[in-house]
């Protein structure tokens, strides 16, 4: 009877409570600010190749080679804001460059008339992300409670997300109540663009880095960053092995604009585009929270893992589609792909680092995976030029079975302490 007694004086939190645990305001503020800049990002990202190769009348390997170009600015630019965020006080005022340089250029690709003045803008918009991003991350990291770490990145991937799934709508309205301009589209992404610069600036709190906490410690020594290249041998072998698998499975993935043309051509369709994109990204939002919340109970590699055969998967299927309706099946497996691997993966990064390396780890993690966009999709437009689209896609769903067999391998190593692999 005591002991019975003694259970049911046990508050047990409530379940929005438990929803709530581990989302500290810092963590929510960020999440609606990305939110409102993924609203302005993807009203574009369905639309931006077929406005370069339609409207601007770009060979497509130029298309591909301006992904290439703009997402490895931004990688080598989160490597130097990772750096950054490490040696300043404050991580906000590089945040807040990031996000204005990014909002500011989106819009002025409505007045473009040429593809070298659009590589100009989505240069100077990629660079905007390449510096807001690892600062982000690492005031994520440094805003979270141990333990829901896998949760608060699964969190602002669904905001993230969720934005990402309302941008390709407004598009698709932009679209049908001007007919099809797609220049409209750009100039209304001003719009989400200046609130989520206005909540950065009056709603985060610019914190100054803080140590980490105890227990920590006793898994990853703290290190302090030095004076030259960011903290190489601070990172540890198991990070260089986890950037090394992420990098050659980034090889085969390459730019969602492939996806796109693939869909135009399949749906004969442009407002098709934008709807499918939508589903896609309602899939990723929904499951990017309970799937980072899982990753906290049973580690990040099982997840992982299955979001990397979800990609294998999900290219091979492009590779053969010849009907409409797969295009809609393929983005909703496509959606648990990306809700199983973008938050969960800089989750593990913080995993494997000492604290006081957080935002260099974050930035070398992804320079490294994101230089490989440049060859990713240069090689993706030459192979659909040279073999069709099926070729850009068994190749990309070969690069991710390999990944996925090095991942398993190495899965013994990958899961050792920090203390055991450095």
């Amino acid at each position: 009877m005591k002991g019975g007694a003694q259970e049911d004086d046990i508050v047990r939190p409530s379940r929005s409570e438990r929803l709530r645990s581990g989302i500290t305001r810092n963590v929510f503020v960020l999440g609606l600010v990305s939110f409102f800049t993924d609203i302005s990002s993807e009203m574009i990202v369905p639309l931006r190749s077929i406005f370069l190769v339609t409207i601007l009348q770009t060979p497509l390997p130029v298309a591909g080679l301006i992904a290439g170009i703009a997402e490895s600015t931004a990688s080598i630019l989160k490597i130097v804001s990772g750096r950054l965020a490490d040696r300043t006080e404050s991580r906000k005022p590089l945040m807040l460059f990031g996000y204005g340089l990014s909002n500011a250029a989106k819009p002025l690709l409505a007045l473009v008339t040429t593809w070298p003045a659009a590589l100009s803008l989505i240069f100077l918009d990629r660079a905007g992300k390449g510096l807001r991003s690892s600062p982000r991350d690492a005031m994520l990291a440094d805003s979270t409670p141990p333990g829901y770490i896998g949760k608060a990145f699964g969190f602002h991937r669904s905001m993230d997300t969720l934005g990402a799934a309302i941008g390709p709508l407004f598009a698709a309205l932009i679209l049908w109540w001007t007919v099809k301009d797609l220049r409209a589209v750009f100039a209304w992404t001003i719009v989400p663009g200046v609130l989520a610069v206005i909540i950065l600036l009056l709603f985060v709190r610019g914190q100054s880095k803080v140590q980490g906490p105890p227990q920590e410690a006793s898994l990853v020594p703290d290190v302090q960053p030095g004076r030259s290249l960011p903290g190489i041998a601070g990172l540890g072998v198991r990070f260089w092995m986890f950037t090394g698998i992420a990098t050659l499975f980034a090889l085969g993935n390459s730019a969602d604009d492939f996806l796109f043309l693939r869909t135009a051509g399949l749906e004969q369709s442009l407002f098709v585009v934008p709807l499918i994109y939508f589903g896609y990204n309602v899939v990723y939002a929904a499951l990017a929270t309970p799937l980072g919340a899982l990753s906290d109970r049973w580690g990040r590699l099982p997840v992982l893992i299955s979001g990397y055969a979800a990609f294998a998967l999900v290219y091979a299927g492009w590779a053969v589609a010849t009907q409409a309706w797969n295009t809609w099946l393929l983005f909703l497996i496509y959606g648990i792909y990306a809700a199983a691997t973008e938050g969960i993966a800089r989750a593990f990064v913080i995993d494997l680092v000492p604290h006081s390396l957080r935002g260099s780890a974050l930035g070398w993690f992804g320079g490294v995976t994101g230089l490989a966009a440049l060859p990713s999709n240069v090689l993706a437009g030459w192979l659909w030029v040279a073999g069709g689209s099926s070729a850009t896609f068994w190749f990309g769903a070969f690069m991710a079975a390999l990944s996925l067999a090095l991942m398993v391998a190495w899965l013994p190593w990958l899961r050792r302490g920090f203390s055991e692999t450095v």
